[in-house]
């Protein structure tokens, strides 16, 4: 009988991914690099061709060659809501589903709706607009990546507050990345076609350097190949399988080492599109009373990041961390422990413990492996 329910159950997937609407998502290192230009290039092809497509959202940013395209394309009207005494448009989803286009664009993925507003996010309406079936194009920066946002701050020196969860773009049909040399994007700048002119000079001076420029097209590089990279592995079968990788990020109470291991752990499993876990072991001393309410708030949002990167929260009570450590890796069939750096109060703890070796022979004899994340 459980054989026979889950054969039902693969069934029901198979017909839900069939209606799925299809997702595309062009990617880009910064503003101006062409996204939107893109896909509104895409959109007068497709209606060319007697495809019924709509555009659901575009921002132009007052960009003359991009408003040009969007004549003769069928626009769906933003709804108009009052926010704190002022009048604001908003993406009119319910509109987008009772129309039923073929296909919709959807620009900025990351963007937060307006208070009142069904969905806190974007990314959140065009999920529900694919479910009915309708397809979405839609573009992001690489700089709203969830799992990037601590490497984005050290290469801008600003931290990004609208976000999109690393899964979203694993939920992609299609990721393209438009890119430009860093040379060409500042000349783009300087002409005034990302900008208005007054603002080209600070913009020059702070987030459009040529070294900062290059390390975001790196990071937008690689995050197209590892999506390519996973379609590879989910869809071109292969006739000998790799070792299914689990990896489980071990965090404590500290709120800023845990937001780093649990968002590079991300990045891993993203990379070999595998299973990933957060694992939090309290003891005593970390009881709710003990961490005071600070530290609580601070852990519960850790959880709450760790499942919105795709993550399955464990939380064990156990005054011995490397064996509570050992139990969660041995039920989870974990290949690789992750731990944050420094990570002293952690080791501390493992390494006063009796059971520390018996973690290391463990560790020798499963073949796991432990990353210190930097």
């Amino acid at each position: 009988m459980p054989d026979k329910d889950q054969s039902v159950q693969h069934f029901l997937e198979l017909i839900r991914q069939s209606r799925r609407g299809k997702f595309k998502i062009y990617i880009g290192m910064s503003a101006g690099v062409g996204k939107t230009f893109r896909m509104l290039q895409e959109a007068q092809t497709l209606l060319r061709n007697g495809v019924d497509i709509k555009i659901g959202y575009v921002e132009t940013h007052n960009r003359k060659e991009t408003e040009k395209l969007l004549d003769g394309l069928p626009i769906i009207p933003r709804r108009v809501l009052f926010y704190k005494g002022k009048e604001l448009d908003e993406m009119d989803m319910q509109a987008i589903l009772n129309l039923h286009p073929e296909v919709v664009v959807v620009d900025e993925l990351a963007h937060t709706n307006i208070e009142g507003s069904k969905n806190e996010k974007r990314w959140q309406d065009v999920m529900e607009i694919l479910d009915q079936g309708i397809n979405v194009i839609s573009a992001v920066n690489i700089q709203h990546i969830e799992s990037l946002n601590e490497e984005i701050r050290e290469i801008t020196g600003v931290s990004v507050s609208e976000r999109v969860p690393d899964r979203i773009l694993q939920e992609a049909d299609e990721v393209v990345n438009i890119d430009l040399t860093a040379d060409e994007l500042i000349t783009r700048l300087k002409e005034g076609k990302i900008y208005a002119s007054d603002k080209v000079p600070i913009a020059l001076r702070n987030f459009f350097q040529s070294e900062k420029i290059l390390q975001l097209r790196e990071l937008a590089l690689k995050e197209v190949a590892t999506q390519v990279e996973r379609k590879i592995e989910t869809e071109v079968p292969r006739s000998v399988q790799p070792r299914q990788e689990h990896f489980l990020a071990c965090i404590s109470s500290n709120h800023e080492i845990a937001r780093k291991v649990i968002r590079k752990t991300a990045r891993l499993a993203t990379y070999y599109n595998s299973k990933w876990f957060v694992l939090y072991v309290q003891t005593s001393r970390e009881d709710g009373d003990s961490i005071g309410l600070a530290a609580q708030r601070h852990l519960i949002n850790n959880f709450k990041l760790a499942t919105e990167l795709g993550a399955e929260v464990i939380r064990v009570k156990q005054n011995n961390v490397a064996k509570g450590i050992i139990e969660v890796a041995e039920q989870k069939k974990v290949t690789t422990i992750c731990v944050g750096k420094p990570h002293l109060a952690l080791f501390n703890v493992i390494l006063n413990t009796a059971v520390f070796n018996q973690l290391l022979n463990k560790l020798a004899s499963s073949d796991i492996d432990v990353v210190i994340l930097s």
